[in-house]
């Protein structure tokens, strides 16, 4: 079953986000209260090159697997740590395609627009866990992990507990890239 594991948000632009006990989600904007909600671009760097680009970053969600991959490495990071606002548990975020639609919970809809592009970020936070989150495939390919971006299609609340269904696109199906 694929299920929300937890939600955050911070009101400024700061690289984590503190939990919450639910999130509200507000069609074409984003997260209510969270510093990265609006129409066109609110993440700094992509705003110094071109502020009136659309906002395809309203949502970011990242697998919980992924912290226990950074656990293993020695790595300890919690949910919203990495700056997202759902975490997620038994859904192959990664493996999505362009397009796709996640339900949340009662009523909440996003849809998934692309990678999040690891960045310097990161290894502010914890120095090694940038390296930690990409990955090579069998061609040599980086594989970015640091979760997925989408934009809210539907309103709703998202609490930790909330299940996920998955609604993929009518094909043929793109695969996911930074954005």
């Amino acid at each position: 079953m694929s299920v929300v594991t937890a939600v955050s948000l911070s009101k400024g632009h700061h690289f984590s986000k503190p939990n919450a006990l639910e999130i509200r989600l507000l069609a074409g904007l984003g997260v209510a209260g969270d510093a990265h909600m609006g129409v066109t671009v609110k993440h700094r760097a992509r705003v110094m090159r071109d502020p009136t680009q659309p906002n395809l970053r309203q949502v970011h969600l990242l697998h919980e697997e992924l912290l226990d991959e950074l656990r293993d490495k020695q790595f300890v990071v919690r949910p919203g740590e990495l700056g997202e606002n759902i975490t997620t548990r038994g859904i192959d975020l990664l493996g999505l395609p362009v397009g796709t639609r996640l339900h949340l919970g009662e009523c909440a809809v996003v849809e998934v627009t692309g990678l999040r592009n690891p960045c310097v970020l990161i290894d502010r936070f914890k120095q090694g866990v940038m390296a930690a989150t990409l990955d090579r495939d069998a061609n040599g390919n980086l594989i970015r992990k640091a979760g997925v971006m989408s934009v809210v299609v539907v309103d709703g609340d998202v609490r930790p507990g909330d299940p996920i269904r998955i609604e993929l696109p009518d094909g043929p199906h793109q695969p996911l890239k930074p954005v």
